[in-house]
Order: structure tokens, then sequence, then C-alpha cells
């Protein structure tokens, strides 16, 4: 999906995000953002979105039908033993 619209940068910096662009982006009153600049560009992200991308690159670290939660759990019960 592409969606660009153009905005302008009001007054003391302040910038509109467009309806259109908050609804694509599930963002909402007191949504969060995360703003970076990469290279000559502002990059603006929510934390979901964020959390969705490590998710993402993690699943190809991690076998499928795995969970990583159990195998923290045992290796922490591992650990405990020899304390």
């Amino acid at each position: 999906m592409e969606l660009q619209l153009r905005t302008k940068v009001g007054e003391k910096g302040r910038l509109v995000i467009p309806l259109e662009i908050r609804e694509a982006l599930g963002m909402d009153v007191g949504t969060a953002v995360d703003l970076r600049v990469e290279g000559d560009e502002l990059r603006i992200s929510t934390l979901k979105s964020r959390i969705r991308r490590a998710q993402e690159r993690a699943r190809r670290y991690v076998k499928p039908g795995t969970l990583v939660s159990d195998e923290l759990i045992a290796e922490r019960r591992e650990a405990a033993k020899h304390e």
C-alpha cells in the first residue's frame, strides 16, 4: 500500500498528519509516535508498527511451532537449579 499526501510545517514546527494517513497507520488521539531521521528523510512510526517489525525479524530465527517464552522459562529454571 502506498499513500502519499503533502502537508506543511506549521507554527512552532507543528506538523498535522492528514486523516487518511492516520487511519492507514492506526493512529488515534494520544498515539505515541517515534521520530527519526534517516539520511535526509523524517520517518514517523508508531510503537505498534515498531513492535510488529521486530517480531517479523525475530521470526526468521525461530523454528515454526516454537514458543520462545517456553524456551526462556526452561532456561531460567535450569539456571535457578545451579544457584
